[in-house]
């Protein structure tokens, strides 16, 4: 199943996406008797997504795309992120050997290279990525997310699937020139307001056939940067699941932002993408503050 968060009215609520268009989880509701959350975060932390899944493997599919007068054109509706508060987002850095190489850094290899970021620094897709005041060189990385569907701890690797609710496209941040100065910086150079879009659809894991064969790529003006597959990552996602699940409890909604194949410097009036095998693209123009400061 896909599902993304699109803008109903002034509200932002989960949807359908079928190969037709986009279905309002709310029409679901309304017009096959359900009582599913209407919002992504509250569909994942219920444990409704997983349960919905099920439903929608088993006929589901079928009803919904019976429902064809209430799908709507993917180009007709506002994308948002699929949700904006959750408890915490776990970025990896240098997680592609050749991406350590950029920076003349030497790949971790002992553990995960893991930060954190808090959720004001969420985006969805087409919002503008802003490059701030303090900045003059900002770099985006497109990556492949994981979202977290069950509170769990200790993970062992060979389940992680089963605390997973789904994969999504990510563009993650990064203030370069500040991270440079002193690595202890780390924190302040990715936390910047918009230096975090993610979505615009949620895959459920029975969708992809193998997660390692994926290929993430950051796209620049629809040219591609840097491209790899998920099985040259150091830590894959079996261990980044399992790794920090033993660091600490992991709750529905948490993202672990897997990391990037190339990171590139970005400037007024780009258009970033985040290009998945299998994904919908991830796309934000960028606006740089201290072009537009008066």
């Amino acid at each position: 199943m896909r599902l993304a968060t699109v803008k109903v009215g002034n509200c932002e609520e989960a949807s359908v996406v079928t190969n037709k268009g986009i279905i309002y989880l709310r029409t679901i509701n309304e017009k096959l008797n359900k009582n599913w959350n209407i919002g992504m975060f509250e569909l994942i932390q219920s444990g409704q997504l997983e349960e919905m899944n099920d439903w929608y493997r088993l006929g589901g599919k079928e009803e919904i795309e019976n429902l064809n007068e209430h799908i709507i054109s993917k180009d007709k509706v506002i994308f948002c992120p699929l949700y904006r508060e959750p408890r915490k987002i776990w970025g990896i850095g240098l997680n592609y050997v050749d991406h350590a190489a950029d920076l003349e850094e030497k790949a971790p290899n002992t553990a995960p290279a893991s930060f954190m970021k808090p959720d004001t620094t969420i985006i969805g897709h087409k919002d503008y990525i802003k490059i701030p005041l303090q900045s003059n060189k900002t770099t985006s990385e497109g990556e492949l997310g994981i979202i977290i569907g069950k509170k769990c701890k200790g993970v062992h690797e060979k389940n992680w699937l089963d605390v997973v609710a789904g994969f999504t496209t990510i563009i993650d941040m990064t203030a370069e020139d500040i991270l440079r100065v002193n690595p202890r910086y780390l924190t302040r150079a990715k936390s910047f307001d918009t230096f975090f879009s993610f979505g615009p659809v949620l895959v459920t894991p029975d969708e992809i056939e193998d997660v390692m064969k994926l290929k993430v790529a950051t796209v620049i003006n629809k040219k591609i940067h840097g491209q790899n597959y998920v099985s040259n990552m150091t830590f894959p996602p079996a261990y980044l699941v399992s790794f920090h699940s033993k660091v600490m409890t992991m709750l529905p909604g948490d993202i672990i932002s897997t990391g990037t194949p190339r990171a590139v410097h970005i400037n007024e009036g780009d258009v970033v993408e985040c290009w998945i095998d299998g994904f919908e693209p991830l796309i934000n123009p960028v606006m740089d503050l201290k072009s537009n400061h008066k």
